[in-house]
């Protein structure tokens, strides 16, 4: 097999290097503070960083020591991150929603010495879960007030000179999975890994160079850590941050950034919105006229903060095909993406030129896959984990004897390369009847409808398979009688498609809503199955046995 990528290979480190000599005065980071955005240059923020890496290496720290962020995406995390690997430690990104409890855990697995706290909405919540063995460096902009702080070391501390010389094959990183089933896992990766998958996508993909991206989705996740961190550092790009959620529409609109990507949750709030200003009918009118449809559309992207993006990607969970082909009608391509932190992302993209709704997208270059027996994707790429720290065991059964990765996920493959995803492995169960269900493509054909927010099909101990949901917040403005017709008229429509062990005797609507803070959604807004199972199994034969095809919990 042909080798994808240059001879010589340089990491996201050294690309800021090469950008901060290039471009010093281009603009990096850019953020909003009270409605008024602060602005880095790449030379001020190469200052700021070097002088970020003194502080660190005056804790006198063992060499390789892990270092973890605590922090809602802002310059200073991306800052931090790269202060981490200018000293040559590890950084241990923690979510920014995360309890005490977990962050202690996570914390105490990782052996993290220190830990850069940042912006936060409930630090005063989370900090009894830093040990006090683990040294805290705060960001006191954020009014965290910890005895180290930010801006001292920057008052202080000289740049720092020498910068760690990084052997590509080196663990830079320990990334903690959210966790859909079980506890948190910490996955090593490599600079050498993150450079493999920048390599490929900027030309598999054509990425475009010092193009302006939007940060908003935690970059403790890896596909924003790698779509837009990595990816940002690798190109010149100028990263723009959101002030808050209830300033994030107009932050992305002034942004308007050329590669965006959100998860379908947030996809579906976006329709949601621009339904609430433009109802369906009346949008359908609009753009079945000619001379107004470009100017509808125009101004739909341009208020959604998408009026000058080439790149725009869905990933993290499926999306549905109705929302796809919903905002193509509106001149917004969604490019369907797969990725993994343990794969780092090198997996497969839809793409400009080979872009098929219904699927995850064509294998990027130099990515060997191959479908078990039992129909699971399995890959091997450069940039695979290292492993699972301190999980030896664990990491050999992430991989088969030839070198794949297990994804877990199950798919099937087309004559074109084109890869659909057709449940995971885990989440398949056994009603009492003994047939096995993957309840992914069922909740998918759900939520193509605009009143549920989520669904998780459930069956275990009963004789069909019932569906949990919650409402939407269109769901929520409708009566009783509204919702028990249009959830009874889903079910009509849905069940005809599937094969009859598979059809869902009934809707189950939750009282109360999933959330990251209740732990019942990861914070890229899947649903943890496992969790929501835990606490509503026992319920499944009580209300398989109420009259009626909808059932309030």
């Amino acid at each position: 097999m042909d080798n994808p990528f240059s001879p010589i290979m340089s990491n996201p480190l050294d690309m800021f290097f090469t950008w901060e000599r290039e471009t010093p005065n281009a603009t990096f980071l850019r953020q909003p503070f009270s409605g008024q955005w602060k602005t880095w240059t790449y030379q001020q923020a190469g200052d700021e960083i070097r002088k970020i890496a003194s502080g660190i290496k005056s804790l006198n720290l063992p060499e390789r020591s892990h270092i973890a962020i605590l922090s809602k995406n802002c310059a200073h995390w991306i800052m931090a991150d790269l202060a981490i690997l200018m000293t040559g430690n590890v950084s241990v990104p923690l979510y920014p929603t995360l309890t005490a409890p977990s962050i202690r855990q996570i914390l105490e697995h990782s052996d993290a010495k220190a830990i850069f706290i940042g912006k936060l909405d409930n630090y005063e919540f989370q900090k009894s879960g830093i040990p006090s063995t683990v040294i805290r460096i705060s960001v006191r902009t954020y009014e965290n007030l910890e005895e180290l702080s930010w801006e001292e070391w920057i008052k202080n501390n000289r740049a720092l000179t020498e910068i760690y010389a990084w052997n590509p094959d080196e663990v830079a990183t320990i990334k903690y999975t959210s966790g859909t089933t079980g506890g948190p896992k910490g996955v090593m990766h490599s600079l050498g890994a993150f450079e493999a998958v920048y390599q490929v996508t900027r030309k598999d993909l054509n990425l475009p160079m010092h193009a302006r991206v939007f940060s908003y989705l935690p970059l403790s996740h890896i596909a924003e850590r790698m779509g837009i961190e990595m990816f940002g550092l690798s190109s010149g790009a100028l990263f723009s941050f959101s002030e808050s959620l209830e300033q994030f529409p107009k932050d992305l609109m002034e942004t308007q950034p050329n590669l965006f990507f959100a998860v379908p949750r947030i996809w579906a709030k976006f329709q949601e919105k621009i339904l609430e200003k433009i109802p369906q009918p009346k949008l359908d009118l609009l753009l079945s006229i000619p001379l107004v449809r470009s100017i509808v559309k125009k101004s739909i992207r341009k208020k959604l903060g998408l009026a000058k993006a080439t790149h725009i990607y869905s990933g993290a969970a499926p999306i549905t095909l109705e929302l796809l082909s919903w905002f193509e009608t509106l001149g917004i391509t969604i490019f369907q993406a797969i990725g993994m932190t343990e794969d780092c992302v090198y997996s497969h993209f839809n793409r400009h030129g080979a872009n098929r709704f219904g699927t995850v997208g064509q294998r990027l270059t130099g990515l060997q896959v191959k479908i078990s027996e039992e129909g699971e994707l399995r890959i091997k790429s450069p940039s695979l984990m290292k492993g699972y720290y301190k999980a030896p065991e664990m990491t050999e059964q992430a991989f088969d004897n030839e070198g794949f990765l297990k994804t877990g996920d199950m798919g099937e493959i087309d004559n074109e390369g084109f890869l659909t995803i057709t449940g995971r492995i885990k989440d398949l169960f056994k009603t009492n009847r003994g047939k096995y269900i993957s309840p992914t493509p069922i909740e998918m054909k759900l939520l193509a409808y605009p009143i549920i927010e989520q669904a998780c099909v459930v069956g275990m101990g009963i004789p069909q398979p019932i569906v949990l949901i919650t409402l939407s917040a269109t769901g929520k403005t409708k009566s009783k009688e509204e919702i028990v017709e249009c959830l009874s008229g889903a079910l009509e429509s849905v069940n005809p498609t599937l094969e009859k062990y598979e059809r869902l005797e009934k809707v189950i609507i939750m009282q109360n809503d999933w959330t990251i803070e209740n732990g019942l959604i990861t914070p890229t807004l899947k649903v943890k199955r496992n969790e929501v199972e835990k606490i509503h199994l026992p319920k499944y034969p009580k209300w398989y046995e109420i009259a009626g095809k909808v059932v309030w919990e």
